[in-house]
């Protein structure tokens, strides 16, 4: 059992009509028996009076007692939901941890001990930190999904299998005298270790998908200079982001903006107009703004309708965008022609930009959203391409490679080598979670 008792406010920080303390830990019976006069019956809200060692009011709140094991940290668990003044959370913080044995919580101090008692492995924990900083309704979905465990479920599927495999080699291995053990059980682990490295493949294919909604998917801006760029991140982003000059060449370097358009994350970005420059200066924020186009995954090719048609190499990822439609000028076919001056053509600019985007979902829900989830299934992939296109077909050299895969698994849900990771996760974590 843990030695320590670990508090921390859980709610957002600052003056609230409700805020929440949490406790979790060895000595969450004696706080509730000194501070709230008893423990309530576990999962029932209890109106109590909350004192000092005094006998002085600290306030009135609702107090929740979670019993071990069955609580978020596996420990046992009190919630005091108090009136959100900071004078009363500065006092019943400093009475809690005036008590022995009880200490405030660092970052992601309740979900470590959580992860610590197995309510938790590390892709639901990744999940959590996710959900937390989620801002759109893709975001959320994707979260709470991994939180839920479907990334966990399914690698301890592919661990139940590749498990099964070597204990099919191992049998042969060790019983291949016995005349009680026949059959082809080399094939029938090799079999196993198939359908096992097909899944992973599968998964592996929506890691992309998954990265994006995680991260947000970029959409840059581009075109020749003057052709409203700036204008246009102004518009959708709905505050003056970017300089607007009819001087050719303002916008120097990227600018950022991040949108949620229909529940996508979208990192908006505009760059400096694309033209040979003699100037040091703007020549690199043209090589910026080209390097963007190639890793963008949608790309708006604006063009003023008073200009001459400029090539932007995007291929598929290329939207046409005809600008400034307000003015005297052709739109060429397919271009989708917009006015920043009067808004025309705007929410269609919008809509087609997340109909492009949504097209890029491969129809399976991802699970795999952080390059080390990319980075351990690809291990798992290589040891299984290794044993089921081995041909030496030795017993011992494919089992090695089948527990190296479920070596790889098992670093991904956090069975081993997550002490970095951890200390990484949860250092980005609110206090109180």
């Amino acid at each position: 059992m843990t030695e320590f008792t670990i508090v921390a406010l859980s709610s957002a920080a600052g003056k609230a009509g409700v805020a929440v303390i949490r406790i979790s830990g060895p000595r969450v019976r004696f706080v509730l028996e000194t501070v709230a006069g008893g423990v309530p019956e576990p999962r029932v809200a209890t109106l109590r009076r909350l004192v000092d060692p005094q006998g002085e009011a600290i306030d009135t709140a609702l107090v929740l007692f979670f019993a071990a094991p069955a609580s978020f940290t596996g420990e046992d668990v009190a919630e005091f939901h108090v009136h959100g003044a900071r004078a009363v959370l500065a006092r019943l913080l400093a009475v809690l941890t005036g008590f022995p044995g009880i200490r405030l919580a660092e970052p992601g101090g309740f979900t470590r001990r959580a992860f610590e008692a197995g309510k938790l492995d590390l892709a639901a924990v990744e999940g959590l930190a996710d959900l937390i900083d989620s801002e759109t309704e893709w975001q959320r979905r994707q979260a709470l999904r991994q939180m839920d465990g479907a990334l966990g479920d399914l690698v301890g599927r592919w661990r139940a299998a590749l498990i099964e495999a070597m204990s099919l080699l191992a049998a042969e291995l060790d019983f291949s005298d016995e005349g009680d053990v026949g059959g082809p059980l080399q094939q029938q682990a090799l079999g196993l270790a198939a359908e096992a490295l097909d899944s992973l493949r599968r998964a592996l294919g929506g890691f992309a998908m998954g990265e994006r909604v995680r991260e947000g998917f970029v959409v840059v801006l581009a075109g020749p200079p003057n052709v409203g760029k700036s204008s246009l991140l102004n518009a959708l982003a709905r505050r003056d982001v970017a300089i607007v000059s009819a001087v050719a060449g303002t916008t120097r370097d990227a600018l950022e903006v991040r949108l949620d358009l229909a529940g996508l994350p979208v990192i908006l970005i505009d760059t400096a107009g694309l033209r040979d420059s003699a100037d040091p200066v703007e020549a690199e924020g043209v090589g910026r703004a080209r390097a963007l186009v190639a890793r963008a995954d949608l790309v708006l090719g604006l063009r003023g309708v008073d200009s001459e048609p400029y090539r932007i190499e995007a291929a598929s990822r290329l939207l046409a965008v005809a600008t400034k439609a307000d003015l005297a000028g052709p739109v060429l076919p397919g271009e989708l022609p917009i006015s920043v001056r009067t808004g025309a053509g705007l929410t269609e600019l919008l809509d087609a930009i997340a109909a492009r985007l949504r097209g890029l979902d491969p129809g399976e829900p991802a699970l795999l959203t952080r390059e080390r989830h990319r980075i351990a299934v690809a291990d798992a992939i290589a040891a299984l391409q290794r044993a089921v296109t081995a041909r030496h077909q030795e017993g011992e050299l494919l089992a090695e490679d089948i527990r190296l895969a479920v070596v790889a698994l098992e670093r991904l849900v956090g069975r081993i080598d997550v002490e970095d990771v951890l200390d990484r996760l949860f250092a980005g974590f609110c206090i109180g979670k």
